[in-house]
């Protein structure tokens, strides 16, 4: 078993944040390493714009392992299998176990995905990337009906992106399409949608798969061969099996310091976490990374720790596949090409802050 004084799973937003301020500035002493599933972290929000033909696929990734070079962490390429909150223990596929004196979690969730009988249909969730990428390409060389199953952002940007190369493409809602935001960002992309000619279900949840169809409780909404899972995130199974608290969804309960109520040993941030006033996306998750490099830092040194205080209000820009975007913030939504060029600066930005020489 090999001993670390901190691991750092997944290569998640915060953790990238982690390991810039480290590269750019002293790190904390002790031996780290960060687990990953690749030698790349992709950035979920340019997605979209490479599906559309935007960007290329080494724009949207940070390569890792100069990185932690500069940042003096040990990348470790492999899966996380299991974690032993208790022991401070992560097996992990290949079969070696390590164990930190300090653990932080950065490693995203699932997709949610609806009972399926039968194999007419073939499944393709939009993370881990790779695979995502890989599935995509055989699509869009023999392009065929397909639908999505998200009305979230990340749903919506996709059908816009996919659209231009797939035929009759349909997007299923659970509710109304893009909850959670203003009323002119929701009629803003119905209106690029249905002139995409992408066909809108809200309201209309996925139960079940049958065969080649689609089921919304006992009625059947769609037929075909395709689906594109783009729904929310559900928590990864050993997350529960960890002996973390978790919430009643699977997520780790963590108070404002970042740190699991019942393991204080234990970070937990992005996705996997569960903290009030956080939502589940990529802008809370950048947020927490200068919070979390200071408490990793305290913890090791033994200094104060500082909490975290989500924002109250995040800016929403979703790609519209054509260069533009349509923006959202509180009341007020617009789109339009220059709020694409404003996003661009941002990803392109986001990308070249984490890019190390060396």
């Amino acid at each position: 078993m090999t001993q670390y004084d901190l691991i750092l799973l997944g290569a998640g937003h915060a953790h990238l944040g982690v390991l810039r301020r480290w590269a750019m500035f002293e790190r904390p002493q002790g031996r780290i390493a960060l687990v990953s599933v690749g030698h790349h972290a992709w950035y979920s929000g340019m997605l979209p714009g490479l599906i559309s033909g935007q960007h290329a696929a080494d724009d949207c990734r940070v390569e890792l392992a100069p990185l932690c070079r500069g940042a003096k962490v040990e990348l470790i390429v492999d899966q996380v299998a299991a974690l032993q909150a208790d022991t401070r223990q992560v097996q992990l596929a290949s079969g070696a176990c390590l164990q930190g004196k300090w653990l932080s979690l950065n490693v995203g969730g699932a997709l949610s995905q609806p009972t399926q009988s039968g194999t007419a249909i073939e499944c393709l969730a939009v993370k881990p990337f790779e695979s995502f990428l890989q599935g995509w390409q055989r699509w869009k060389d023999d392009p065929a009906p397909t639908a999505i199953i998200g009305g979230g952002a990340a749903g919506v940007e996709l059908a816009l992106a996919m659209s231009r190369h797939v035929p009759h493409l349909a997007l299923f809602c659970s509710g109304r399409l893009l909850s959670g935001h203003n009323a002119g960002l929701h009629l803003r992309a119905l209106g690029h949608l249905r002139q995409r000619r992408v066909n809108v279900r809200e309201y209309c949840p996925i139960s079940h798969i049958e065969n080649d169809q689609l089921f919304s409780e006992q009625q059947a909404v769609w037929q075909g061969a395709r689906v594109l899972l783009a729904s929310g995130a559900t928590a990864l199974p050993w997350l529960a099996q960890s002996g973390l608290e978790c919430d009643a969804r699977g997520f780790v309960n963590i108070a404002p310091t970042l740190q699991s109520y019942s393991h204080p040993h234990v970070f937990a941030v992005g996705d996997c976490s569960a903290l009030p006033g956080a939502m589940r996306s990529g802008v809370y998750a950048v947020r927490q990374g200068p919070v979390l490099a200071n408490n990793l830092a305290a913890v090791l040194h033994g200094t104060p720790l500082r909490r975290y205080r989500p924002q109250r209000q995040s800016l929403a820009l979703l790609a519209t596949g054509d260069g533009g975007a349509l923006l959202g913030w509180r009341n007020w939504s617009a789109g339009g090409q220059i709020f694409g060029r404003w996003k661009d600066y941002l990803d392109y930005g986001f990308i070249r802050r984490h890019q190390w020489q060396g």
